[in-house]
């Protein structure tokens, strides 16, 4: 998870100056390239990569959230596992651009409990602003809306 991710910076950093890298698929700007930061997290989540996987809801983690926080959320998760639903086109407003990506994401506790959650994480990248920094030029997950299967 952490190359695949560093391979991404590096592919948003020179995505339009001059010929495309070789490795830079799906294309950066791509909703394919949005939906790929979803599935990092997921695979940094199950190498225990705390750090990698908190970068993919940019430089500063997720909102109102500290690495330390973040990673005793997921102490007890064992194993996670997501499925990618269909994207629609993307969304832009205020120099971003916005990738709704559906998912359905199976999670193994220590203790062999299963547990399933339905929803959608909201991509974002900016927009070729000028002046925009590597980081705003990446996606980056905005926001997640999940709410858990009962039954499982």
């Amino acid at each position: 998870a952490m190359i695949d991710d560093e391979i991404a910076r590096s592919c948003a950093v020179f995505d339009g100056q001059g010929a495309p890298m070789a490795g830079c698929q799906p294309s950066p700007k791509s909703g394919a390239a949005a939906a790929a930061v979803v599935t990092r997290y997921y695979s940094a989540l199950n190498a225990h990569d705390y750090d990698t996987a908190w970068r993919q809801w940019g430089d500063d983690g997720p909102p109102n959230q500290t690495l330390a926080k973040f990673r005793a959320g997921f102490v007890h998760t064992r194993s996670t596992h997501v499925t990618i639903g269909a994207l629609e086109p993307a969304e832009g407003g205020a120099g971003s651009i916005y990738q709704t990506v559906p998912v359905v994401v199976d999670a193994t506790l220590d203790d062999g409990t299963r547990q399933r959650f339905t929803g959608e994480y909201i991509v974002r990248r900016v927009n070729g602003v000028d002046g925009a920094s590597p980081s705003q030029l990446r996606w980056h997950i905005d926001s997640a809306h999940l709410a858990a299967v009962k039954g499982l």
